[in-house]
């Protein structure tokens, strides 16, 4: 059974804490905007009973045209998502789209963040479990709600017992 509740970073997330909020943009352009993001979000969450939790993907790898803007890639990413979070305080996360960027993202990132259309990739999953660090997984809109068990079942049976699951909504047609 998970952890419930969870600690991500300075933070705890479930039962009888304060909701927890994950914001910022949805692909990283620059440090500049990066950091004012993340300051106006750490102001507004600052006078709300909620925990913030600084997002933002170095990699969009799942733009609908080849010629989009996917992001400064890993290198440059982790050192923007560092900087923010050296800057303000929050914990920090990203999206991880292949196996191999679990250990390095976990190096910064206080939370994992599995994309929606990976949410069955077994590989993945066991490498951010790998990590030591709380894994977040989007229920992909093409799953039914139930199958999420089987996400849990595959990062419990590689070690993480911090899980948060993010629902996305569900779909038929």
């Amino acid at each position: 059974m998970p952890d419930n509740p969870v600690t991500i970073g300075s933070i705890r997330c479930g039962r009888g804490e304060p909701l927890m909020v994950i914001a910022g943009p949805c692909v990283l352009e620059s440090e500049e905007l990066a950091l004012g993001i993340a300051e106006r979000l750490r102001s507004l969450a600052e006078s709300l009973p909620v925990h913030l939790i600084f997002k933002g993907s170095f990699d969009k790898a799942n733009r609908t045209s080849v010629d989009s803007y996917r992001g400064p890639g890993l290198e440059a990413g982790l050192a923007i998502l560092e900087r923010v979070k050296r800057a303000t305080g929050l914990p920090v996360t990203t999206d991880i789209h292949e196996a191999g960027q679990a250990a390095p993202v976990a190096q910064v990132c206080d939370l994992l963040q599995i994309p929606a259309f990976l949410a069955r990739q077994t590989d993945l999953l066991v490498a951010a479990a790998a990590t030591g660090r709380p894994v977040n997984v989007k229920k992909g809109q093409f799953m039914a709600p139930g199958d999420m068990q089987h996400v849990v079942g595959k990062l419990e049976s590689a070690g993480c017992r911090q899980v948060l699951l993010c629902e996305r909504g569900t779909f038929f047609g």
